[in-house]
């Protein structure tokens, strides 16, 4: 999404500073293109200032999540991730499936990346699956913080078995 968001704001910045060079062609605009121009521009700064917030927050709850996990090991060998959808709130989900292959109970904690085709990282979450017995799968979805817009990509970023 931030991707998506810088370009948009790029346009709606390009589409301001065009249409304040047109008007600004007039003899008489008192200075309205310039206006229109610097409250296009002020959007465009909120709008990719909004995206890139969303990211960065979630990209620290996702750090936070998996820090307070004490002795937790790699498992992203045990990891498998479905097919991207989206639910009825416009969220992009997905379906995480982690198969413990220790000799008892296992929880896990895995991070899940949302890119775009581009492969820019656009949201990402933490899921838990709790108590997956031993040598059994356990499953659970994760759900983008935000709406995520184009094709969306879904990749293991960490996951730890604990």
């Amino acid at each position: 999404m931030a991707g998506q968001v810088t370009r948009a704001a790029t346009a709606a910045v390009l589409a301001a500073v065009l249409a304040a060079g047109a008007s600004g062609c007039a003899d008489d605009d008192n200075g309205v293109g310039s206006d229109a121009a610097s409250r296009a521009a002020s959007a465009a700064e909120s709008l990719a200032s909004r995206g890139a917030d969303a990211l960065a927050s979630a990209t620290a709850e996702a750090g936070e999540a998996l820090e307070s996990i004490k002795g937790g090991i790699d498992a992203k060998d045990e990891v498998k991730l479905g097919k991207p959808g989206t639910d009825d709130d416009g969220r992009t989900t997905v379906t995480v499936t982690a198969r413990n292959t220790a000799d008892d109970t296992q929880s896990f904690a895995v991070q899940v990346e949302f890119r775009n085709e581009d492969g820019k990282l656009q949201d990402m979450v933490v899921v838990t699956l709790s108590d997956v017995a031993a040598g059994a799968s356990g499953t659970a979805t994760a759900r983008s913080t935000h709406k995520l817009s184009g094709s969306v990509k879904a990749e293991v970023g960490t996951a730890l078995r604990y």
